[in-house]
């Protein structure tokens, strides 16, 4: 990545300040401004997360906002209320009270002596999210924002449920939020009462994870803070970012579909980050173009971006597999609306065993197949959303599908390309009242290999409602559709098309209460592709986009070198097979503040052999924090198994100081043991 420290305006940044919102709290800020500004006032451009701007998001933030800042803006990272240094505490994610307070901080920015009352939002994930939240407000001064990998509906495309399945992201999120959570803001910044502030939220946050299993279905609960609620509320433009790795693509879409306001979106082979930091390969200048769309919506500059296609994708071409790439290659490709009116669906009939684009379902007699799949389908499915803690994508889909019914072409005669959301529409019965179906497209060459394209999962009892699903009655056949994740895919000629439909995917996805037997009805189930044919001379008309660049990365210093692994295991003595995940950062010093940081995370999954009833996820943490006179230390913990009638919770906290003179000794301990009943899931 290129540094950059030449720009056209001088930067001055502010540690701290505090905003005031009505209620008296107060929300600390960093900010980055150009020197001049409150002579030639600019516009603000705020960033808006739960993550400790003090450390956690400071390598981001030195890359980022000083960059942005340079340009003419003043960036402003706030802490939400409850985390890093500002007051309160922080009890769920997307709640009415943060939507509030951003408001309130808009209105304080736009009243800044050096803000000219403009402002926009950018941010990933928890900040793409709520920059979406915060349209939907509707802040006078809120003038456009960038979202990246964030969602629309927080039910349908999160890392809680998929399709009415439980995710285990679910758990690995709360796993993350527990750890925060239990951090002190900085006594350095928030004084003598940093202790009874940490204390607060050791003692309030709560279990997150409890929270999101007691809304198994898409209830109000998640409806509070789902912009695809009343689209028409979001006035401003929107920009819409994500990436085929991650788990948010499917509502930028939606989001070019259904809003009504100017509106891009840029969707690259990336996992979990932001674009110039992209993991798979290439990185963009990401940077750049978040310039040229707050120039253009903030400044009134004609930056040329509107006249650009509304969506830009990443058409990905052929790779093996491989849960971990530097780089996916391909090609930019360009759609002037959304539905684009270049892609045709391609309908293949599923027969016995085969996919065929040609077959007439009225003259073929529906077969039975059925699918009893072993709890090991999934150990290569990678994670829900590539967090580029790789090796965390699918491996070689052979590994699964032995247990699953799989489904081909024959050898492509040439070239096929998709992009947009395929989907399967099923005829299928099941013998419990609790059954899933997981569907996989893969690539595969013509020596057998096989990468995964995408999936999609579906809790058959949400065949009709996410919000009021209905068990099944074993036996009767049911019309379902299975939406499969968007993409954009080149398959090669001589290379096959295969679909697996599988009844289980764990670990990514929590099985059904019962072991079930899936039948799937062929000559009357298909799979719909949307087809792009090749348009070479208006792709290559594309305005390439630059490399990317940042700002001067932030000085750390190595103190204890991190590790990352994961580890499949399979004792055949107990039946018990498991996965380890371990990413540890190690620990390293923030040099410019003197805070030494460590943070480690461990995730195991496991299950017995034929036992719904073994499935175990458990996520431990390790976080330290250390400065002056300052050591601190949170451990977490969390346990989810099930039964066919309970999920059941075992969670537990330590928080320790260590102080010169008078040693380690434990400040706070709390463990709960929980269960909520299973409601279809």
């Amino acid at each position: 990545m290129q540094t950059v420290t030449d720009f056209p305006r001088d930067v001055r940044e502010i540690e701290n300040v505090f905003i005031p919102m009505p209620d008296g709290c107060r929300l600390a800020a960093r900010i980055w401004l150009p020197v001049d500004a409150e002579q030639e006032p600019v516009p603000a451009v705020l960033e808006y997360l739960p993550y400790r701007k003090r450390e956690d998001t400071r390598q981001r933030d030195a890359l980022n906002h000083p960059f942005i800042a340079g340009h003419g803006y003043a960036c402003v990272r706030v802490d939400l209320r409850g985390s890093g240094d500002s007051d309160g505490v922080l009890e769920d994610e997307y709640l009415p009270t943060e939507q509030d307070d951003a408001v309130a901080v808009i209105d304080w920015l736009a009243a800044q002596p050096w803000c000219d009352g403009s402002v926009g939002m950018m941010g990933i994930s928890w900040g793409g999210f709520n920059a979406l939240h915060v349209a939907a407000r509707r802040p006078p001064a809120l003038k456009a924002i960038v979202s990246a990998s964030a969602t629309d509906d927080l039910y349908v495309d999160n890392m809680h449920y998929m399709g009415g399945c439980l995710l285990s992201d679910n758990l690995s999120e709360a796993t993350v939020m527990f750890a925060f959570n239990s951090l002190p803001p900085d006594p350095r910044i928030v004084g003598d009462r940093w202790k009874d502030m940490w204390l607060d939220r050791l003692r309030g946050s709560g279990l997150w994870v409890h929270k999101w299993l007691s809304h198994q279905h898409r209830d109000d609960y998640w409806k509070r803070a789902s912009v695809n609620e009343d689209y028409a509320a979001v006035d401003c433009p929107v920009l819409a970012v994500g990436g085929w790795a991650d788990g948010y693509t499917n509502a930028i879409f939606r989001l070019l579909e259904h809003l009504d306001v100017p509106r891009k979106g840029l969707i690259g082979p990336w996992g979990h980050k932001y674009p110039h930091l992209g993991v798979p390969g290439p990185a963009i200048g990401f940077l750049q173009e978040v310039v040229r769309w707050f120039d253009h919506w903030l400044k009134g500059v004609d930056t040329g971006v509107m006249d650009e296609p509304m969506l830009r994708a990443w058409m990905q071409d052929s790779v093996p597999p491989n849960p971990s790439y530097d780089e996916r290659p391909g090609r930019w490709v360009g759609e002037p609306g959304w539905p684009s009116p270049h892609t045709a669906p391609l309908r293949y009939t599923l027969t016995r065993h085969t996919l065929d684009e040609h077959v007439d379902p009225a003259e073929v007699n529906p077969r039975p197949l059925d699918v009893h799949s072993p709890l090991s389908v999934g150990m290569s499915g990678g994670k829900w959303a590539s967090y580029a803690a790789t090796p965390d994508l699918p491996g070689d889909q052979r590994d699964e599908d032995g247990g699953a019914l799989v489904f081909e072409t024959d050898p492509l005669a040439e070239e096929m390309q998709i992009l947009g959301l395929p989907h399967l529409e099923l005829d299928v019965s099941a013998d419990r009242p609790v059954a899933m179906v997981a569907a996989r497209i893969s690539d595969v060459a013509p020596d057998g290999q096989a990468t995964r394209v995408t999936y999609g999962l579906l809790n058959l009892t949400h065949r009709d409602s996410d919000a009021h699903p209905t068990p099944l009655e074993p036996g009767r056949r049911y019309r379902v559709r299975l939406p499969l994740n968007g993409i954009a895919q080149a398959f090669p000629a001589g290379h096959r098309v295969r679909l697996s439909i599988s009844s289980s995917y764990f670990p990514l996805a929590w099985p059904a209460p019962e072991p079930a037997t899936v039948t799937v009805y062929t000559g009357t189930s298909a799979l719909t592709l949307p087809v792009r044919p090749r348009r070479d001379a208006e792709d290559a008309a594309l305005r390439p986009l630059d490399p990317p660049a940042a700002a001067a990365p932030l000085a750390l210093t190595p103190v204890d070198p991190g590790a990352h692994h994961w580890r499949t295991t399979r004792d055949l003595a107990t039946g018990v097979t498991g996965l380890e995940i371990v990413d540890d950062h190690g620990t390293e010093t923030i040099e410019e503040t003197g805070t030494t940081l460590g943070k480690a995370t461990t995730e195991w999954f496991s299950f017995r052999a034929g036992d719904v009833t073994s499935v175990r996820g458990e996520t431990r943490t390790r976080r330290t924090i250390a400065f002056d006179d300052h050591d601190i230390e949170v451990a977490t913990a969390t346990v989810l198994s099930s039964t066919a009638d309970e999920l059941m919770i075992s969670a537990q906290i330590d928080a320790y100081q260590t102080r010169p003179g008078r040693g380690r000794h434990r400040v706070f301990a709390d463990s709960w043991d929980l269960s909520v009943p299973r409601d279809l899931v």
